[in-house]
């Protein structure tokens, strides 16, 4: 477990601390703006991955006709349903496992920026001069820095945030559009319930997180999403968050095509009513002439007779 450890520090917690403290230095010694540039620097990274995970999702909407008729037609043959799927994904090149990659390669991330930022930021004098430590020898840039001031805004990034609700809802909200933007199209009845669920969960569950967190952390999960959702909206559209935006059951107005439409219907209709009265009348006519005349005779006289 030490052996993993060490790898663990080497390769996740001592690079970000040197990042963070070189982008401090550069960002005229705010911390703040440090981890927005080190967000920035890690979603460009992620970039390639991210537009491939675009670009599946929108392959699965493409597909998901043919997913919902294969379902429909094996429905009493789970196994035969999931032969035939697996078969509809190599055929049309589709790995539903390819969206899940950039979630996968965060967690290690908001694990090692959580740690690196509560050991840039020390509140000991024992803890500052472990920090030395981590940085690296030919970083001279580094040791200048030290002591760091973590203020940003209203918060000390090594802290929660102070009002305990201003970041929560934003973290909240910015997962909200994230999760809408790149939600799975689901073929089922269960797996539209597990989405709906998950759109849900992730927002609340990350803003009881940002409770508890330092506000730093907060700060990278917005901006990260911010960036996640501009970069989603210009490969796959912005249609979730059209149809966030839009107000339901709020009745439209008919056109005025359909109205005109429905009046030349009606039109139409009433036009071919009079007509067949009108060749009703005459087929009632036509057949009174065509009666031989004692039998219309008959017929007035019984009239006469009736009066």
């Amino acid at each position: 477990m030490e052996f993993i450890g060490d790898i663990w520090n080497a390769a996740i917690i001592r690079p970000m601390i040197n990042s963070l403290v070189l982008l401090y230095y550069i960002a005229f010694s705010n911390f703040g703006i440090a981890i927005i540039l080190f967000t920035v620097i890690i979603r460009a990274a992620l970039i390639p991955m991210t537009i491939k995970q675009a670009r599946q999702m929108k392959a699965m909407q493409a597909i998901q006709p043919k997913l919902k008729a294969l379902q429909e037609r094996y429905k009493n043959d789970k196994q035969k349903a999931s032969q035939e799927t697996m078969k509809l994904y190599r055929e049309q090149g589709v790995n539903p496992l390819g969206c899940l990659g950039p979630m996968f390669i965060q967690f290690p991330i908001w694990i090692g920026l959580y740690r690196a930022i509560t050991q840039t930021l020390p509140s000991t004098p024992e803890q500052l001069v472990g920090l030395s430590d981590k940085f690296y020898a030919w970083l001279p840039l580094a040791h200048q820095s030290v002591p760091l001031n973590g203020n940003f805004l209203w918060m000390d990034l090594a802290f929660p945030d102070p009002t305990k609700i201003i970041m929560p809802v934003l973290v909240g909200v910015s997962m909200f559009v994230m999760q809408k933007m790149t939600t799975m199209p689901s073929v089922s009845e269960q797996q539209a319930s597990t989405n709906k669920m998950l759109l849900w969960m992730m927002p609340v569950m990350f803003g009881f997180f940002t409770l508890n967190f330092p506000a730093g952390l907060a700060v990278y999960w917005v901006v990260s999403n911010v960036i996640g959702v501009v970069i989603q909206g210009f490969v796959t559209g912005w249609d979730p968050i059209r149809n966030l935006l839009k107000f339901q059951g709020v009745t439209q107005p008919a056109p005025a095509a359909a109205i005109a439409a429905s009046g030349d219907e009606e039109a139409a209709s009433g036009a071919s009513g009079e007509g067949v009265d009108r060749d009703f009348s005459e087929d009632s006519r036509g057949s009174d002439r065509a009666r031989p005349k004692g039998a219309r005779r008959r017929s007035r006289r019984g009239r006469n007779r009736r009066r």
